[in-house]
């Protein structure tokens, strides 16, 4: 294994990166023919904002309009942590228990401009909304805001190689840490104690499976306890600044089968196909459609029959840990520099095991970029993987 590795924490997100992503926002409202967004409690808050809040039933949120002005909206009491925490200057507007925040933000939208809304908001935002505003100026802001997220900055690359990394060498340290009699929560619990020991904010999910477990995509509901012979899955994450980590090994403790071998082998191939697939002008169904040939030449599928990959090839990742585009039929994004994207073709073999790698890469101008290099063999899984200290 290669020697201990230093992992320095790369920036934070910038003011000035989050006004360039506000100006991108006002040049795509210009080209609609929108006067204002509204953005809600979202990871889109904070992409433009740097405002991190947490959603509840009373509205937080900031209304960016089209000359660039942002204006947050908040509750009365919660103003001076709302000030404490924006990234781009702009007026705190309130409005107190009995008062409607939907009211006030028609108020300060006026009378002829149309407004987009950002869809990651709660329904009842929504429905608050077309109570305040005429719904023939409501617009859907989803597709808009996903056009400038999707494509990342060399800032939230660097960051969630950052997290990556961390993940990666906590997967190593969980495998080093197995025992027989295990229960997979206290794995979590050590994956979880890891993640932070690292620098990241522990784990935003995790899936620890074993045996029978690991052929149910998103894990058990039981606590199963390890036994030699068992295959293991480890699916998590953490976040570094916001910016997400993902990752899935699979290998067995003990000795693997002759079928588990055979499986795993041919989900390497598959993830290695959809890699090879994934160049700059291909599109995202592309690349879920080359994942799939390579495991119908290994005799799974077609499509999504069993044995064989029941969900897509992959997902966007940023902000939050499954963002559009996805690598799936009928989503025909055409991939381009800045994209990032989840690799994991799992196969399932029902009723005995499943086995998901999960790699993820970017788009660079030439081609796609691993974060993290994918698992070298099932016997020696973190093989290629520096230790971090």
């Amino acid at each position: 294994m290669a020697r201990a590795a230093t992992l320095l924490r790369p920036p934070s997100i910038g003011p000035e990166e989050r006004r360039a992503r506000i100006a991108r926002l006002c040049a795509e409202m210009e080209k609609e023919d929108l006067g204002a967004v509204l953005l809600g409690p979202t990871a889109s808050l904070r992409y433009f904002t740097g405002v991190a809040w947490h959603p509840s039933e009373r509205f937080t949120g900031a209304l960016v309009r089209r000359d660039g002005t942002v204006e947050y909206i908040t509750p009365t009491f919660e103003r001076d942590k709302v000030s404490q925490i924006v990234a781009v200057p702009g007026d705190i507007l309130t409005w107190q228990e009995e008062e409607s925040p939907y009211r006030l933000i028609a108020d300060r939208l006026g009378n002829a401009a149309r407004l987009a809304v950002d869809e990651s908001v709660a329904l009842f935002t929504w429905f608050g909304l077309c109570g305040a505003i005429d719904t023939a100026r409501l617009a859907r802001g989803g597709t808009l805001i996903n056009r400038l997220r999707r494509r990342k900055s060399a800032s939230e690359i660097a960051l969630m190689q950052y997290a990556k990394d961390i993940t990666l060498d906590v997967h190593r340290r969980a495998w080093q840490s197995l025992g027989p009699g295990m229960r997979a929560s206290e794995v979590a619990c050590l994956i979880e104690r890891e993640h932070r020991a690292l620098g990241g904010s522990g784990n935003t999910f995790c899936i620890v499976s074993f045996a029978e477990d690991t052929a149910l995509p998103h894990g058990g509901e039981g606590d199963r306890v390890l036994k030699d012979g068992d295959a293991v899955l480890i699916d998590t994450g953490t976040e570094v600044d916001g910016y997400n980590s993902d990752i899935t090994r699979s290998y067995v403790f003990g000795e693997p089968s002759a079928g588990y071998r055979a499986v795993w082998e041919a989900e390497k191939r598959a993830q290695a196909a959809a890699f090879e697939a994934a160049r700059p002008g291909a599109t995202c169904e592309s690349v879920d459609a080359a994942a799939r040939a390579s495991l119908l030449r290994d005799g799974f599928g077609p499509d999504y029959t069993l044995p064989g990959l029941p969900h897509r090839t992959g997902h966007g990742i940023g902000l939050e840990v499954h963002e559009a585009p996805n690598l799936v039929r009928g989503d025909r994004t055409e991939l381009a520099q800045g994209m990032c994207f989840s690799n994991e073709p799992m196969i399932v073999v029902p009723g005995k095991f499943g086995v998901r790698l999960e790699d993820h890469f970017y788009i660079a101008d030439d081609g796609p970029r691993w974060f993290t290099q994918p698992q070298p063999c099932i016997d020696r899984p973190f093989e290629n993987a520096a230790p971090l200290k």
